[in-house]
């Protein structure tokens, strides 16, 4: 029999550790792998998508949502030059736009008219579509208040604020200003109307940010972080100033065609639209006998 001070006891004491070591390593490779279950969906996509189904008959279509843009949403007349490069002006006139980016049920939400004057679109268009998303999944939206939910929101620009800022009179500028228009304002919006007690982030990395929303709320479930998680994407188009800069560099594709990968390619074309997806650790959503649409 050996002596607590001996070292066959700091010995049987070490393993003991070694293993407890072993099995923590063994859960965190476990639940990194784990896969997470898309539950519920919704978008708004040009083209007249309004829903995952609309955007699947669009995408079996083979219909084009491109078109020229309207002097209503952006005025390029004044701007337009066919060629590239040159200073103030944009050779492009295409983009793949909403039909009403500007339809938005104050009352609905709870906001005030003022309030929701000062909103950028973006944050109205993520509300109705995270409701939307919710209500795809089975979930009763007013019932998330204090769950362990998270906001997880690939969101790089806000034209409609900054366009706002610079010309709106100083008097007309208010409190609701900045947090109708700030991004981290967009996904703390979402978390305070629902009530969600977990993370609520805006993830600028240019083009991939709603991938990388994508992975954040992942890890977030794996981690134990969150139960639920709404991960998202959205961008607007409000102003010439993206085409003027897009145009100095010779990005955008003069035809109004993506031809990613391919010989004919020529540059990109501009896009809007809002998507968003209810996420769960698919164990969870196999116990609580919700739909599956996907697994990651």
């Amino acid at each position: 029999m050996s002596h607590p001070g001996s070292p066959l006891s700091a010995d049987k004491q070490t393993l003991l550790a070694l293993r407890q070591l072993r099995q923590r390593v063994q859960e965190l490779e476990s639940a990194a792998r784990e896969p997470i279950a898309i539950v519920g969906m919704g978008c708004r996509f040009p083209g007249g998508v309004s829903s995952p189904e609309d955007f699947w008959e669009l995408l079996e279509g083979k219909r084009d949502a491109i078109t020229a843009i309207p002097r209503w949403r952006v005025d390029l007349d004044p701007i337009f030059a066919p060629y590239p490069a040159q200073a103030g002006r944009t050779y492009s006139r295409w983009a793949g736009l909403l039909e009403r980016p500007d339809a938005f049920d104050a009352e609905f939400f709870g906001i005030a008219p003022r309030e929701a004057g000062s909103m950028d679109p973006q944050q109205r268009l993520l509300l109705e579509v995270s409701w939307e998303a919710l209500e795809d999944a089975g979930i009763h939206a007013k019932g998330l208040a204090g769950a362990d939910a998270g906001v997880f929101l690939g969101i790089s620009a806000s034209e409609y604020g900054q366009r706002a800022q610079h010309t709106l009179p100083h008097e007309e500028l208010s409190a609701y200003t900045l947090q109708g228009s700030a991004l981290n304002a967009a996904a703390g919006r979402l978390a305070y109307f629902y009530g969600f007690s977990g993370p609520a982030v805006a993830i600028d990395t240019a083009c991939s940010s709603s991938l990388v929303a994508i992975d954040r709320a992942c890890r977030s479930l794996r981690e134990g972080e969150t139960s639920l998680a709404l991960a998202a994407g959205v961008n607007l188009i409000a102003s010439a100033e993206g085409f003027i800069i897009a145009s100095q560099w010779g990005m955008l594709s003069p035809r109004g065609v993506c031809a990613a990968f391919d010989q004919a390619a020529d540059g990109f074309v501009r896009g809007e639209g809002c998507g968003v997806v209810v996420l769960k650790r698919l164990r969870d959503a196999e116990a609580a006998g919700d739909r599956i649409r996907a697994v990651i």
